[in-house]
């Protein structure tokens, strides 16, 4: 195990720094520095390596947590990334973007504050990737089978390098013209520069991963016609439907989906020219939804120099600690500080959008309320309304689903009750030898569950086309949203 006397030495959880406020803003670099390594490996031995690591069931993944973090304490980094890629293909993704179920499930948190588990994770990677310890892994022999992915997010780049790894001959599909999906133009520089989505496209493009981009499957090529061509499909095109706000004036210009918004930022900040993009530079920005996405249109807008940006949320502002309904090991509900809540701005809670004002066809205001929990369901409290300035919304609400017309047209398949790709226990959807992985069939969800569902169809995969597979299979589409 880690240092015995780690956890009962050093109470003290230390974080990455990040780079100061004023100097961040100005540039689209990553916000964390790279921790110096007596200060990582202290952290590290904090790990109790447990009897019950209850980290491991936190983890979608099943991630060797105990066992990197020792190596880590050690110094002995290639054999830490050894044990990381063998559950997860993209611990830099996941070091960076995942909220970290895992910390919220260590044992140690009972009566401390949690190992930094994320935080080593991240820096394995990023070691392993400077030492030149990351390699291509190519399959001995090929299997003459072939495989679509359609998406090329995290689930649709998890089940490619598995199933090319296996043998297997496999090509993933993706509309826009970069690889990564929502990792390429949803998530914003400053949390996860691109060079880190480049050089696993370069890796898995080394090992036989066929590219194909600027394709869009159900347009420029049927669903249908896919399949004929190949022995089996794997649908991972995510839960990109936004949630929209119908409520009067909604058709004003200036009121925008979220990730419209941070599509062109990120396109913007890779070079490309861009007519008409969404600008927040001196304006007033509000953005409606308080998680992750609005988190990310918030840092954006700093950096555009908004003249103000407020995000307003319609729930109550979550408490900052456990609530007894929410006890270890589970993932708790906690108000949380991200790097752009840092950089300005002002968040307020139980407000309701009640109409978006605006002159000659321009947005110009909200009419927001104060909010009452009335029969099981927020609802704007009468009295309570007022007028905030506004030249920008953007609408952070969540995802509804996958876009399903064509699927659900072309093959066909069969939708759940909730309107995502209806699966059976072993990922194939109603249509033999078509396969759904991450959002598009468990709904909007964590990047670590999208690698671990990727992961684990294309186990499923393997198994239909050859009869047996040696893939692991970290988890089914019946697990629940957060284990514990």
């Amino acid at each position: 195990m880690a240092d015995p006397h780690g956890f009962l030495n050093n109470r003290e959880r230390i974080t990455q720094t990040r780079r100061p406020v004023p100097v961040r803003i100005m540039d689209w670099k990553e916000v964390y520095e790279a921790q110096e390594q007596g200060v990582l490996k202290s952290q590290a031995g904090r790990c109790m390596d447990c009897g019950v690591p209850f980290c491991h069931q936190g983890c979608p993944l099943g991630n060797l947590i105990p066992e990197w973090n020792d190596l880590t304490w050690r110094g002995k980094g290639q054999e830490a990334i050894e044990r990381l890629h063998a559950t997860n293909n993209f611990p830099e993704f996941t070091g960076r973007l995942c909220p970290a179920p895992c910390e919220s499930a260590c044992v140690l948190g009972i009566n401390q504050p949690a190992v930094t588990i994320k935080q080593v994770e991240v820096s394995i990677i990023d070691e392993a990737f400077n030492q030149d310890w990351v390699h291509p892994l190519p399959p001995a022999r090929l299997t003459g089978k072939t495989v679509a992915v359609v998406g090329s997010g995290p689930a649709g780049l998890a089940a490619a390098q598995q199933l090319t790894r296996t043998g297997h001959t496999v090509a993933v599909y993706e509309r826009d013209d970069r690889i990564g999906g929502l990792l390429r133009y949803g998530i914003p520089d400053f949390k996860l520069e691109k060079e880190s989505v480049d050089r696993r496209v370069e890796q898995m493009s080394a090992e036989g991963t066929r590219f194909r981009t600027g394709i869009e499957v159900g347009k420029d090529i049927g669903w249908d016609e896919l399949r004929r061509r190949y022995d089996a499909v794997v649908v991972c095109t995510g839960a990109t439907v936004p949630r929209d706000l119908p409520i009067p004036g909604r058709g004003l210009n200036g009121v925008h989906f979220a990730m419209d918004y941070l599509v062109q930022g990120n396109k913007a900040v890779a070079g490309d020219e861009l007519v008409g993009q969404i600008d927040a530079r001196g304006k007033h920005v509000v953005i409606l939804g308080g998680g992750d996405t609005g988190a990310d249109c918030i840092g954006t807008a700093h950096r555009q120099q908004a003249a103000s940006v407020t995000t307003l949320a319609i729930g109550q502002q979550p408490p900052s600690d456990r609530s007894v309904d929410q006890p270890w090991p589970t993932f708790p509900n906690l108000f949380e500080v991200a790097s752009a809540h840092e950089e300005g701005g002002e968040r307020s809670y139980l407000a309701s959008t009640v109409e978006f004002l605006g002159e000659n066809g321009v947005l110009t205001g909200l009419k927001i309320a104060e909010t009452a929990f009335v029969g099981g369901r927020r609802v704007p409290k009468e009295g309570t309304e007022r007028v905030i300035p506004a030249d920008l919304v953007f609408l952070a609400l969540g995802f509804t689903g996958p876009e399903s017309a064509e699927l659900t047209h072309q093959l066909p398949v069969t939708l759940d009750s909730r309107s995502n790709v209806k699966r059976d226990g072993y990922y194939m959807s109603s249509r033999e030898g078509v396969f759904v992985a991450g959002d598009a069939g468990r709904g909007q969800s964590l990047i670590v569950w999208a690698i671990a569902e990727g992961r684990a169809c294309a186990a499923a995969v393997d198994k239909f086309l050859m009869g047996e597979t040696f893939l692991p299979a970290p988890v089914s589409p019946s697990d629940s949203a957060i284990r514990v």
